[in-house]
C-alpha cells in the first residue's frame, strides 16, 4: 500500500522497447509511466497516484503492467488516500 507516492523498479538486460502503464480494475489505462526504447540497466519509476492528466485517483487497487522485449509482468498497487 502507498499513500502519496510509490516507486516501481525494473532491470533490463539489454536495450528494448518498454511500456510501463497503470490500469484500474476495469482494465482502463489510467497512466503511462514509461514508454519507448530504454538501454540496458536498472530503472526506478515513481508514481504519485495520478492519472495521465495529472488528476488524483481515488483510493483503491490498481495494476501496473510492464512490457519489455516481448515479456509482460503485472503487479497490484494499493492506493490509500
Amino acid at each position: 500500500p502507498f499513500n502519496s507516492q510509490t516507486t516501481i523498479h525494473f532491470v533490463l538486460p539489454y536495450e528494448v522497447p518498454v511500456e510501463l502503464a497503470v490500469y484500474n480494475l476495469s482494465g482502463q489505462q489510467v497512466a503511462i509511466l514509461a514508454q519507448g526504447t530504454r538501454e540496458a540497466g536498472t530503472y526506478a519509476v515513481s508514481w504519485e497516484g495520478r492519472d495521465g492528466s495529472g488528476r488524483e485517483l481515488a483510493s483503491g487497487v490498481y495494476l501496473y503492467r510492464l512490457e519489455a522485449g516481448g515479456r509482460v509482468q503485472a503487479r497490484k498497487l494499493l492506493l490509500l488516500r
